[in-house]
This record gives C-alpha cells, structure tokens and sequence, in this order.
C-alpha cells in the first residue's frame, strides 16, 4: 500500500495559513463498486470487466464487507446520507446477494431515516422479479444506462440491450415501486445529427423519469474509441445539440443544477450532491476511491485494489493507497467539483469543509471574476455561464 502524507501550508501574504479543525463534518455516503459487466463497451474508461458466466457473489460480498470493516474506524459515530451502487454493472448482482451485503453494512453503520440507495442498472439485465425484490431491499433510486434508444448508435457503442429494452426497463422500474430513477443518457454520438439527438431526449422525457444525466461522449485513453476512434459530430453540431436539448430539457421541467444533471424538483442526487459538495464518502470494493475528514483537519484520499482477483486475494490488502490532502491542493480539490454545479455554492461551504480560510482563494478569484469565469458575488462560489463552458480555464485560476 502505499502511503502519502506530505502537507504544506497554504502561504498568502507572506505568512503560513494553518488549517483549522473542522467545525463539523460533512456528510458520509457509501460508494460500493461492483466491478462487472456482461461486456466492455468501447468508450468505456470506468474499471469493468467482462463477467464470467458465474459471478463470484458471495466471495465478494464477503470481501465487501471486511473492506467497510477496515474503514469504519476514520467514520466511527456517524452516519450514511446515501448508498450508491456503481460498475459495471450492480445490476447483474442477485437481490439476494445485494441484501445480504446491504444487512451487513446496516449492522456496521447507521443509516441516515432517509437514507438515498442507488443502483446502476442496464437494461439488458432487466428482470421485473429481480427488479421488483431489489426494492424490498431498500434500494429506492435506480440509474439505467440508455445511452441511447437508436439501434445504430447503441451497436456503435457496444450496448448489450435495444430500444425497445431501454424503454421496457423504465417502466419495469416503476412497476417494481421505483418513483425515482434517473436515465443516463449521451449526445454527440458517433455520425449523430441534431435531429438524432434530440430524438433519443424526447423519448427519454416521455418516460417521465425524475433526473436526467445527459453528457457528451468523449474519448477516453486506454479504451478502444481511443485507439480506433469513431467519426464525431462536428463542432458546431455538438454546440446546437447542447443548446437545443438544454432548451427542450427545461421546457420539460429538468432543471440543470449541475454540467451533466437535469432534475425535477427536489429529485437531485443526493450521493452525487455530496461529492460535488466536497462531502465525505467511504469507496468499497474493486479500484473504489474514497474521501474521508477528521475533526483535527486533515482530510484523506483512499483507493482500493483495482483488479477482481487481487481484491479477492485474501493475501493481498484491499486498500492499495492512501494521501493526506495537502493545504496547497485543497482549492483546487473542493472548487473542480463545486463548481460544476450550476448554482455553484455557499463561499461558507469552502472554510467549513477544508479548515482553510476564504482568503486563501482571494486571488484566484480575482482572477476568475476578471476573466468573466466565476460570479461577482461574495457570498457564493459559481461559475458564470462562460466559466462552466471553460471549466478547465476556470479551474486553472486556483492551480497553485
């Protein structure tokens, strides 16, 4: 494992800023990452492996479970806002496995009265009984993987289901009791026409699901689009697309509170707020990352073993390395997150989850606001309509 602690004061001024002790700390969410798929689609950068026709279930909830056990200690007392079950694909995983690792998390941790459980879900893998008893479980949010509903496009992209399936799938959740569900969708598509794009949107608002993700595919390094890349839409095209499906989005009644999310009211994600929010959250299973604040100020970076068998070695460790954030990164680590989100944050929000103070960002932010990149406004941090188009830009501004 390996073990990073370097920290150097943030100096402005000409004097050392020392990090203060959090006043209170954020809250904690659970990511459980299921490592499998039934295949590895071509864009796809996320650690997933192609499964084997039997799962390993009960090794790994076993492994799962003694991963938590070894992370309880640095969140003892406290406890989980929300589950999010990420792949791969969770979905694959049986509701009797998934219950028994969700009871035996319970019996580690508290859970918040209204705690947020998610799961991913493809809907090749759609079975409403299995469907039907994840909600028994608790599980009460699904995420299904569209992409899209054109049968060119998802063969272009390596799906394993149809339109037909996609649209199946949503209405299997709401029988199965899920009232919230956020379909996951992708523009810019390879050989994709304005028109096609905002097809597969209408088809997805019809379904009348509560949250929207909608992003643009990007090539990714160390995926086959990236060694044998597809013909994209042009430029001007991805920009009418964006501002056309934008447009239809909050017709619609999705509002955009963060780059790629679209909710109805009150249906934002919760686990996704959090992290966005730099809030905490404990990563288990195969390549999962976590985050996680002590009271005395420091704030910890984890990852875990990335490949299946090593994670299920018994003789190996299941965190493979850990870093104390050092003062001079955390402007960067809390900003490239918040302000994503459309309404940026409270400018409170920065001393209380990092113990630095406001000053410290002075004069990035004087720069960012020069540029047109972030809000004139002393009581928020958010980034103009400018800023959240030039990100990275705006970013860049606080790279010390």
């Amino acid at each position: 494992m390996t073990i990073d602690s370097s920290a150097s004061p943030l100096i402005f001024g000409g004097a050392p800023t020392p990090r203060a002790a959090l006043p209170h700390l954020p809250p904690l969410a659970l990511y459980i990452h299921i490592p499998w798929c039934v295949r590895k689609c071509p864009y796809c950068d996320f650690n997933s492996h192609a499964a084997s026709p039997v799962l390993p279930e009960e090794e790994y909830v076993d492994a799962l479970l003694a991963d938590l056990e070894q992370d309880l200690p640095a969140a003892y007392g406290r406890e989980l806002s929300s589950i999010f079950f990420g792949g791969g694909t969770p979905s694959l995983f049986s509701a009797q496995a998934l219950g028994r690792l969700l009871e035996g998390v319970k019996q580690r941790i508290a859970f918040a009265a209204d705690i947020e459980i998610t799961l991913e879900a493809n809907p090749g893998t759609f079975e409403q009984e299995k469907f039907t008893a994840y909600r028994a479980l608790g599980i009460n949010r699904l995420s299904i993987g569209i992409q899209s509903f054109q049968e060119d496009k998802l063969k272009a992209l390596g799906r394993i289901h149809n339109g037909d399936e996609a649209v199946r799938a949503a209405d299997m959740a709401r029988r199965a009791g899920f009232d919230n569900f956020n379909l996951d969708l992708m523009h810019g598509l390879p050989d994709q026409s304005l028109e096609d794009a905002l097809g597969d949107l209408r088809q997805a608002i019809a379904m009348q699901p509560t949250h929207l993700s909608w992003y643009q595919l990007t090539l990714e390094p160390n995926t086959v689009f990236w060694n044998q890349p597809p013909t994209l839409p042009e430029d001007d095209t991805l920009w009418d697309i964006q501002e056309a499906g934008q447009a239809l989005l909050a017709e619609h009644g999705y509002a955009q509170y963060e780059v790629s999310a679209y909710a109805q009211p009150g249906r934002a994600a919760r686990h996704n707020l959090n992290y966005w929010s730099f809030g905490d959250f404990i990563g288990i299973g195969a390549g999962a990352h976590g985050k996680l604040s002590h009271p005395d100020g420091r704030i910890v970076r984890t990852w875990k073993t990335r490949l299946p068998k090593d994670y299920l070695n018994p003789a190996k460790s299941f965190k493979a390395g850990e870093k104390a954030l050092a003062d001079d990164e955390l402007p960067f680590e809390f900003l490239m997150n918040a302000l994503r989100l459309t309404e940026g944050v409270e400018a409170q929000l920065y001393p209380e989850r990092t113990g630095l103070p406001l000053e410290s960002l002075a004069e990035g932010r004087r720069e960012a606001e020069q540029s047109g990149l972030l809000q004139v406004e002393p009581s928020r941090l958010a980034a103009t309509p400018r800023g959240q188009l030039f990100l990275n830009d705006l970013l860049q501004k606080f790279l010390s």
